[in-house]
């Protein structure tokens, strides 16, 4: 089966991590700092703090940020779930903001949601296609409000030739085995600012700050949120790869544009031209009216081989959210969800590859389309 998206693992990254297995240094070591230069390196933001998660990266985030009780964070609900928990477990609330087709949050409605209580925006890259930061700032420098970007999807996206990771207060980004580098599981929080990177580093090793010798001081609440060196090590040759992996990825993409240009059946993720996208994610958005079920659709690309995937079920619609929050409806984010597939675009993957999936795709939809369903 093709996945929709997977990890690349070759030699040299194996190398690296069994030179780190065998030093005396499995966590807590030179590493962790290495990995972080080459992120600023590759970004060009002033600081990198890296965590054993992307999870923990934006509870730190928003930590730092003073994000508390009543507060407001404006966000979108297509996204998964980590985006909104971090902030919701610190006691703050979500203001869904509804999507395009494209996935990205509809940048004109943010400031109609804005309310006293308001604090912060938080915008993602969906699928590495960039949202339109200018717009975002701009309302949130009228506000006097914070922008985190999770760019979860996005590492190695950019805007006007500008690397996604170094134009907000803080940048979030996931080294899920998917991702588009991995160290397994991983995060990291990009900023220019070094008063946030001070207090990053601060809370991601329990808040406590060394002195002299075997001293050290308890100076805020931390966590244990470190990343191995295990993990730092497979990052470190996995950035240096990030711009061939995306290059592959990109004629992937590109040829999927041009065999589905015409199609009514479908549209697909168009970017700006003055942006590039890691191509985390290739979403098919199927005809809203369509009648017959997606899961017949998405239950015989995976017979055939389609490693298909759906991103992402509104956050709002999950149980917990219901129960704390009520009901909430936004319109395009409900048709987004009824009608996203993700097929196969990743780095592992040839031409044939995405020969055979553009094929298969088009003879599935072609099939039910023929069974009378209503595009």
């Amino acid at each position: 089966m093709i996945s929709y998206s997977t990890q690349c693992i070759e030699a040299d990254d194996i190398e690296g991590v069994v030179e780190v297995l065998n030093s005396n240094f499995l966590t807590q070591g030179a590493k962790v700092a290495e990995f972080e230069e080459e992120l600023c390196r590759y970004t060009g933001a002033k600081y990198a703090v890296t965590f054993n998660s992307a999870t923990s990266a934006l509870f730190a985030a928003y930590s730092v940020c003073g994000i508390g009780e009543g507060d407001e964070i404006i966000t979108t609900p297509i996204s998964f779930v980590a985006t909104s928990n971090m902030f919701v477990t610190l006691g703050a609330k979500p203001i869904w903001c509804d999507v395009k087709l494209d996935g990205n949050i509809v940048e004109r409605q943010i400031e109609k949601l804005i309310t006293p209580k308001t604090k912060m925006i938080v915008p993602v890259h969906f699928g590495g296609k960039p949202v339109n930061l200018a717009k975002i700032h701009e309302i949130a420098n009228k506000h006097n409000l914070l922008v985190i970007e999770d760019a979860s999807h996005a590492l190695g996206s950019s805007i006007d030739g500008k690397k996604i990771g170094s134009f907000s207060d803080m940048t979030i980004f996931s080294f899920h085995a998917i991702k588009p580098i991995t160290t397994t599981e991983g995060g990291a929080v990009m900023t220019n600012n070094e008063e946030l990177a001070k207090k990053l580093r601060l809370i991601r090793s329990h808040g406590i700050e060394k002195k002299q010798l075997w001293n050290s001081d308890m100076v805020m609440m931390g966590y244990n949120f470190r990343i191995s060196e295990v993990a730092a090590s497979l990052g470190i040759t996995q950035i240096k790869k990030l711009d061939r992996f995306i290059e592959t990825r990109e004629k992937i993409a590109k040829y999927y544009d041009e065999r589905f240009k015409s199609e009514k059946l479908f549209i697909t993720q168009k970017l700006d031209a003055n942006t590039t996208s890691s191509r985390h994610l290739y979403p098919i958005i199927l005809n809203p009216e369509l009648q017959c079920p997606k899961e017949d659709i998405f239950k015989e690309l995976q017979e055939r081989g389609l490693g298909v995937q759906v991103h992402y079920k509104p956050i709002y619609q999950n149980s917990f959210y219901k129960e704390k929050f009520g009901d909430v409806s936004l319109s395009v984010a409900n048709d987004f969800y009824r009608s996203e597939i993700s097929i196969p675009c990743h780095q592992k993957m040839s031409l044939d590859d995405a020969k055979y999936v553009a094929d298969t795709f088009l003879d599935v939809i072609d099939k039910y389309a023929h069974r009378g369903c209503s595009f």
